[in-house]
């Protein structure tokens, strides 16, 4: 927690809880000067005081606990790590990119993984953010047709508020298409031909409608583009919600006969899909063995870098202090 005052930045603003222990102490060095001078008094006569304690000086008493007091506060200005003077630094960026597209079709919402596929999905994005730090991640979201959502980020608090904006009332009515996901990935990297790496991991049920998803899985291997698939759902099923416009179910998609509809994952096009572009496919799991599958197999890739980027900090001063206390204690020792 920074904060700023007088001009000087706090960066560790939130030590000073620790002010009352720094009084406790100056307050035990007062006390304890007093007690020393009081006992002094009544044991030695203010005349007798430099034949009978010759190396006692009160003078020298005073100055020694304003010393030690000062060192105290020293270090404690130093615990809230003070700072000024700005410097810019450019700082090298390096990492991955890769671009992660989530099924926002309705079979989304069955609920064979909990609470849903949608939400299962999502939960699962955040937790492969958190174990690819430093890589830039793009979001697309599709179902008959592909949308950008989040461009290529580092920031991942931008990368997170676009993805907790997708819900229930977000769900698209429409069939699902895997290849205009992968079509629409193709076409931004198309305009980034120096790219060496180009991964992209899917989230699916892998219910699928393309029509030309045979050819636009060609133009992906002919552009180097690795896909990665995970597949959300079981091989069981469940019934898929219908969800009215303030988000309430209001029962189950029901074929022509009258029969709720079962959706099931389809991991057959995704072992497919990933096996023939160089990616792999990725089970399920409660746990993180499933993302940190995915993860090594990411990280195999060699890291691109970026472009520079300039940072303007402050410079830490909190040794000054450090110093200004240990001098303290130096001169209180050798008087």
């Amino acid at each position: 927690m920074k904060k700023t005052v007088f001009g000087i930045t706090w960066a560790a603003a939130q030590n000073i809880y620790y002010l009352p222990l720094l009084i406790g102490v100056i307050g035990l060095i007062a006390y304890a000067f007093k007690k020393r001078s009081a006992l002094v008094k009544a044991l030695v006569a203010p005349k007798w005081l430099g034949i009978i304690l010759k190396h006692y000086s009160a003078k020298r008493a005073v100055i020694k606990s304003f010393l030690i007091s000062f060192a105290c506060c020293f270090f404690f200005l130093a615990l809230l790590k003070p700072q000024w003077d700005k410097k810019e630094t450019v700082v090298q960026q390096e990492g991955r990119e890769l671009f992660v597209a989530l099924d926002i079709s309705r079979s989304m919402l069955a609920e064979d993984v909990k609470p849903n596929r949608l939400a299962f999905a999502k939960s699962k994005i955040k937790q492969l953010l958190q174990l690819l730090p430093s890589d830039r991640v793009g979001l697309l979201v599709f179902s008959g047709t592909a949308v950008v959502q989040c461009p290529l980020t580092r920031d991942k608090s931008l990368f997170n508020m676009f993805l907790n904006h997708l819900d229930a009332e977000t769900i698209s009515s429409g069939t699902t298409s895997i290849g205009g996901a992968i079509a629409k990935v193709v076409a931004i990297l198309k305009k980034l031909p120096t790219r060496k790496n180009k991964i992209l991991v899917v989230f699916t049920d892998g219910e699928d409608f393309s029509h030309n998803l045979t050819k636009v899985r060609e133009e992906a291997k002919a552009i180097g583009l690795h896909i990665f698939t995970y597949g959300v759902g079981t091989a069981k099923g469940a019934p898929i919600p219908i969800v009215n416009q303030d988000g309430v179910q209001t029962g189950y998609e029901k074929n022509s006969q009258g029969n709720v509809v079962l959706s099931r994952l389809n991991e057959g096009i995704l072992h497919s899909l990933a096996q023939q572009t160089g990616g792999k496919y990725i089970s399920p799991t409660q746990s993180k063995d499933d993302l940190k599958s995915l993860v090594a197999d990411v990280q195999q890739y060699e890291k691109e870098r970026f472009e520079d980027k300039e940072l303007e900090t402050q410079e830490e001063q909190y040794p000054y202090f450090l110093a200004g206390a240990l001098f303290c204690l130096l001169v209180e020792w050798l008087l």
